[in-house]
Parts: C-alpha cells; structure tokens; sequence
C-alpha cells in the first residue's frame, strides 16, 4: 500500500493504465453509438497513452533541478505528451484532464486522499471549461463523479481515496445511458468515460497492490429516441466566429460570459500557462461585431475568422502563394492522390496532435489551413493549431466533416485574397457541401430511421442514419435521390477499398436518368468501411 503517489508510482500508473486500456481495447472500441465499424475510442485512448508514456520514457530523471517536484514533473511529463499525442475527442479531454491534475499537485510534497482529491476536481474544471455547455452522459460526467466522491470521502488515505473515487466513476458510467439519448438508443454505455474508469482502476492497482479491474456495466433496456442533438448547434445562428486570445484567465471568464450570452456552441480552451495564457476561442452567434468587441475587451484577439452558415456564391480558384500551405487528413489512397493534386500536404487518418503539427511545420509554410475530415481529428487540429502558434506560425481550422467537403473548400482556395478572407471562402464552401456515407452494420442496433441488423446497409448523411437498405447499389442510388431533392448542381462520389465494380457507374448511370442536369465526379477513393462517400453541391 502506498501513502504517497510519487514520482515512480506516476510511471507505473501510465504504464499500467496504458496497459490496462490495450486490454480493453476492443471492448472500448465497440461502445460506439451507431452501428458502423469504425467506432475508435479504444484505440484512441490507446495512442494518446502511449504518447504520454513515451514522454516519460524519455526523461529518465525524476528530480529536476528546479521547478516542480520529481511526481508534478512526472505528471506534467505525462500530460504534455498525451497533449501532443491525443487522437480523438476523448483523447483529447484525457489530456486536459491530466494537465489538470498536473496543474494542481506539481508543487505540493507530498500527494496523499485530500491532494488526489483536489487533483481530480482541477482535472475536471479543465475539462469542463473548454466546454460552454457540457452534455451529461459523457467523458465529462464520469471524472466530476470521481472529483466529487473523492472529495467526499474527506480523509488522506491515498489508496482508500482512489478507491472511492474508481467506484464513483463506474456508478457514474452506468447511468450515461439515461442521460444521453444517442447512448439509449444504442444500448450501450459511453466509450471515453469507460476508458477513464480503466485508468483509475489501474492507479488504484499501482496505490494497493491488488487488481482494481472490474468489467464494463450493462446498461439498461435501450429506449428509442426521436433525435441526436446537432454538435453544431442551433440553426438559429448564421455566424461561426473563431479567434486566438492572449489575455489573462480572469478576463476570459468575463468574455465567456459575453459570448454566452451572444450564442451558442461556444468553446474556449486555453493553454495553461499563467498569469496570461493563449485562449482557442469557437462560438455560433447573430452579431458577429459585438463577439469580436468582446474578444477585444479581454485582451489581444488575432487570427480572427467568420464562417457563413448559409451556401454563398464559390469564388473562382486561383493558384498558391509562396507562405501558405494546406495541410489534409485522408484515410485512403486514391483520397490521398486526389488532396495531393491539389497541391495540399497529406497526413494519414487519425494522425496525433504530434504528427499533426510535424505536417504543418514540414510545409514551411508561415500561414496554414488544416482540413481534419472528421468530428473527431477536429479536436486533434484544433490542439495541433495552438501548438504551432508557439512556432510563429497561423493555422487555421476548417471544420470538415468528409473528405467531399475538402475536395470542395480546396477548389477555392485563391493565393490573391488575405489568408482570413480564403480561410473564410473555403469554411464556406465546405459548409455547403452536404455529404453522406453508406456502409454495412456491424451489429444490431435501433437508429433514427429504424432498426439495422449486422450486414444491413446503412446511409448516413451529415452523420445520422436517414436510410436502411438490403441491396448497396440501390441504397447509395436512394440517398443520392434522397438528398438531390434538397437542392444541387454537382455530386462527387468516392468508391471505397471494399466497393463492388460498377458501383460508382451504376449510380453514375441513375443521376442521369433521374437528374439528367446534375454534373456527376466519380474518384477511386479507397477508403475503409466506407464503399462509397457522396458529396452535393
């Protein structure tokens, strides 16, 4: 039994939890709220862990000569390299939480209950402050769970702590379902909030010796639900506005008050350095003046961009100019040939934070656009473009979502315009670029468009599944109809690794019999999971 968590029992618990998370991998993996196969928790939590174990097995001395104890090193050797490696959204709420944790004991002698206590609350209040409006049922719900149990407990017991707070955090993930429809609706419990039990099960392994590892809650009976909440918010607003701030922590807390009250969708993450700090600043408002002003009240706002929800007008495209380069995040060979032709640097899917700001420091480039593909690299670009605002370079990230929506933003780029105004031109037109995928189930589950059995063929667009079919031609020909209907002038289709021959065609050959003025583009993407990706414009 250990009193303290020194700086030996940091190393252990990564190596365990890392560990542990590897066992659980697969398990992890499969806690995915829509029955297609690329669900990836597991393995993202997987890479972001070892990111930070690599860290620490490169800084071998313990006790630095100044600064923080040899375990606060320990800790925030952990957390800037799970920072730097963090794959995924839960990947990268995991290394907030572990800067967090870091934040709080690095200085302290000794960490006994109460600090470990103390340390889960501040791992949580970084989590959750990058968040406006935190969805319960999540990652976020578990570790307050801990925080709060561990508090409770109210006592220095070290092990006895972590262990109340281990059986908080499984509590807590058993009842994700009830507090988050897509979880019901799925059956299943949510996927970062276990990885975070599987780590605290492992610190409590490391404090008393005994295996802590307990298996994962059923949950109860899934329940239908009629809708998902939009991640992108209310359409009640037309502006996206993002900026970078230098300002000071209490000032930031007045601006998130502000654009609170403008908006919704609103993000501030900060990177953790004091008494001023670099702020990413995100939110979805009407009055785009007045969330600038509130910027500027706070401190020194740059790298300012504003997306238009509405389809605008797509500028003409023009050549590159020497100082910006773009940076692409493809999953597929014939994808990768197609963004490369385009003139962009290629990263292959689910890169880290790490690999991700490598790319944009190879370009050489002084100003930069990252186009991440997905919801979940998103996050991962977001970390990476803070990252190199330390190298003197300016990144910006366009929320792509599909790899058709950065085909879409890359055919505007135009090297005559200011970089903000093209960062501006390209959210746009990758904003009005719907985008659908059509793949088979991987296992039984109930969605919005009914009930799927493993095999069935799923077409989702803009991520939720609007079609279930038997046959993959006439499904990927339904959800080309499907979305036509609303509108568009042009389709792009990307055929999968696994896509059957003449896929493409065959649904090339039905837009011209139903949609005889519709332009149709058809690539070799060959991309996993997916037989074919669609895009509208």
């Amino acid at each position: 039994m250990l009193d303290t968590l020194d700086a030996a029992a940091v190393r252990r618990w990564c190596a365990g939890g890392l560990a542990a998370l590897k066992r659980h991998q697969g398990e992890i993996d499969q806690l995915n709220v829509y029955p297609v196969p690329d669900g990836d928790t597991g393995t993202n939590l997987v890479l972001t862990l070892t990111s930070a174990q690599q860290a620490l097995a490169m800084d071998l001395d313990t006790l630095p000569d100044s600064g923080p104890t040899a375990h606060g090193h320990a800790l925030r050797l952990m957390a800037q390299g799970a920072l730097l490696g963090a794959r995924g959204n839960s990947g990268v709420i995991l290394s907030q939480i572990l800067r967090g944790f870091a934040d709080q004991v690095a200085g302290m002698p000794a960490v006994r209950g109460r600090e470990l206590a103390a340390a889960l609350r501040s791992g949580t209040a970084a989590a959750y402050t990058a968040v406006s409006r935190p969805v319960e049922g999540t990652l976020l719900t578990v570790v307050a769970a801990a925080a709060a149990a561990a508090e409770g407990a109210d006592s220095d017991d070290l092990p006895a702590v972590a262990g109340v707070a281990a059986r908080a955090a499984a509590e807590a993930l058993a009842l994700t379902p009830e507090q988050l429809p897509a979880l019901a609706r799925a059956g299943v419990v949510d996927a970062g909030g276990r990885g975070l039990c599987v780590l605290l099960d492992a610190l409590v392994e490391v404090l008393t010796g005994e295996s802590a590892a307990r298996p994962a809650p059923t949950p109860r009976a899934a329940r239908p639900a009629a809708t998902v909440a939009r991640e992108t918010g209310s359409d009640e607003y037309a502006y996206e506005v993002q900026f970078l701030l230098d300002a000071r922590a209490e000032a930031v807390a007045g601006l998130r008050r502000a654009l609170d009250a403008l908006g919704d969708s609103l993000v501030v993450v900060g990177d953790g350095r004091e008494p001023e700090g670099t702020w990413n600043v995100h939110v979805h408002v009407n009055d785009v003046g007045a969330a600038v002003e509130a910027g500027v009240a706070a401190g020194r706002p740059y790298r300012i961009s504003v997306t238009c929800f509405a389809d605008q007008p797509e500028p003409p495209a023009g050549p590159a100019v020497t100082g910006r380069a773009a940076v692409v995040v493809a999953t597929g060979g014939g994808i990768a040939e197609l963004f490369a032709a385009e003139g962009a640097t290629v990263v292959p899917g689910n890169p880290s934070t790490g690999e991700l700001l490598d790319a944009v420091r190879s370009t050489g480039a002084a100003r930069v656009v990252v186009l991440p593909n997905d919801a979940n690299t998103e996050a991962v670009a977001s970390a990476a473009a803070r990252e190199a605002h330390r190298f003197g370079i300016k990144v910006s990230v366009v929320p792509t979502r599909s790899p058709v929506q950065a085909l879409a933003a890359l055919a505007v780029r135009d090297g005559d315009r200011r970089f903000e105004d093209d960062v501006i031109a390209m959210a746009e037109a990758a904003g009005a670029c719907r985008y659908a995928e059509v793949c088979h189930a991987s296992r039984e589950a109930l969605t919005v468009a009914g009930p799927c059995r493993p095999g069935d063929v799923l077409a989702l667009v803009e991520g939720e599944v609007h079609l279930i079919g038997a046959d993959l031609t006439d499904t990927c020909a339904a959800v080309v109809d499907r979305m036509l209907g609303g509108g568009g002038e042009m389709v792009t289709l990307l055929a999968g690794a696994d896509a059957p021959a003449g896929l493409t065609d065959a649904v090339r050959a039905h837009v011209a019999r139903r949609w005889p003025f519709v332009e149709v583009h058809a690539y070799p993407g060959g991309q996993p999971f997916y037989p074919l990706l669609v895009g509208i414009e």
